[in-house]
């Protein structure tokens, strides 16, 4: 059998497959990339174990969780085990701290289905101390740069042509302004960290020492930036993308309201999928009805409302960037001008998208 493993690095940066044999209900709250949950214990036979190990002790924890996991369901659960198993030769299986639950497993694998597989020593807690100090070891050494600018210049764009990029957005899946949230939801707070973690550490793996960063608040939607790492962004010299008026509008047509109707739709389906991204961008300018005024919202309500109705007859988008361009003018690019304002002192360079991305291409660490 190959030897179990706390080989962490190795594991994250080649992508090993992994089972976690923890309950749903752990898994859930965080977990690793492309990890498949195949538990020993569903959250009920989990909780009666945790109450019995309480209350009575281990051995008496052992015996009721191998009457619960006994039979037809114990034959299920290994059967789904080897089945990974023998797809996945090369992999591990682990529980939260590496012990009895890996064990057992390991255990019922070799004695039920003769396979010897290997778990991760330490396992998932050991894991994800190794990330979250793989975050905390890169803030202390590598070298951040921003990128800022009016809503629309493009951002995103830059982040997609440096092989030294951290997208904080695309990790969180969430675009960070108010009408950022796409068709599907978020990572939970955990596994957005761990995918952050790891997309550092094949990063430096590379030899990158330098990273860039969009400009983000503390929170990407509802997701933390790990506060090390934004405390490092808050004094991190800053380079401003620049775009045209005309330009940005048509970006935020074609990413808010082009693409985000096309994820609705592939989500959800023909027949629903539009009325979910119709009510999404009802629901992102109702979020800021207070920092708009009433009088505001009221208008650019109606507008969007006559946009959507006109999309869904005809298919035409061309009335969105009423509301996109007063949205612009009216709302984002006061609050981002008096931002530059705060931040003006960090600037060492502004542009257009090509010429930034050629600054960051060459910039050296500082």
């Amino acid at each position: 059998m190959r030897d179990n493993s706390a080989h962490f690095r190795d594991i994250f940066l080649h992508d090993i497959p992994m089972m976690d044999v923890r309950a749903p209900v752990e898994f859930t709250k965080g977990a690793f990339p492309g990890v498949i949950n195949l538990p020993l214990m569903n959250d009920v036979e989990r909780q009666k174990v945790g109450t019995s190990y309480k209350q009575d002790g281990q051995q008496a924890a052992i015996e009721l969780g191998h009457k619960l996991v006994s039979g037809e369901l114990k034959q299920a659960r290994i059967e789904a085990w080897a089945a990974f198993a023998h797809e996945h030769p090369e992999g591990f299986l682990y529980c939260f701290r590496g012990g009895l639950r890996s064990q057992i497993t390991q255990q019922w694998l070799k004695t039920e289905a003769g396979i010897q597989y290997p778990r991760i020593i330490g396992g998932y807690k050991a894991m994800r101390n190794f990330l979250i100090g793989v975050t905390e070891q890169a803030v202390a050494e590598c070298d951040f740069v921003l990128i800022g600018g009016l809503t629309g210049t493009g951002k995103t764009e830059v982040l997609q042509q440096l092989d030294n990029a951290l997208d904080l957005e695309g990790l969180a899946n969430h675009r960070g302004s108010s009408f950022g949230k796409h068709a599907t939801p978020q990572p939970g707070q955990i596994d957005f960290e761990n995918q952050l973690s790891i997309d550092i550490l094949k990063k430096r793996a590379k030899h990158l020492h330098q990273f860039v960063i969009e400009d983000e608040g503390r929170i990407v939607g509802s997701r933390a930036v790990p506060l090390e790492l934004y405390r490092t962004m808050q004094a991190a010299p800053l380079v401003w993308l620049e775009d045209s008026f005309e330009g940005r509008v048509e970006r935020i047509l074609k990413d808010y309201v082009i693409d985000l109707c096309a994820e609705f739709i592939e989500v959800q389906g023909v027949e629903t999928g539009f009325a979910g991204y119709a009510e999404r961008l009802k629901q992102s300018l109702s979020s800021i009805v207070r920092r708009l005024g009433g009088e505001r919202y009221q208008r650019l309500s109606a507008i969007m409302d006559s946009a959507l109705e006109e999309q869904e007859r005809s298919g035409d988008v061309d009335q969105h960037r009423a509301w996109i361009s007063a949205m612009l003018s009216e709302y984002y690019d006061p609050m981002y001008v008096h931002q530059r304002d705060s931040k003006n002192a960090r600037i060492e360079f502004a542009g257009d998208q090509a010429a930034v991305v050629e600054y960051l291409r060459h910039r050296t660490a500082r």
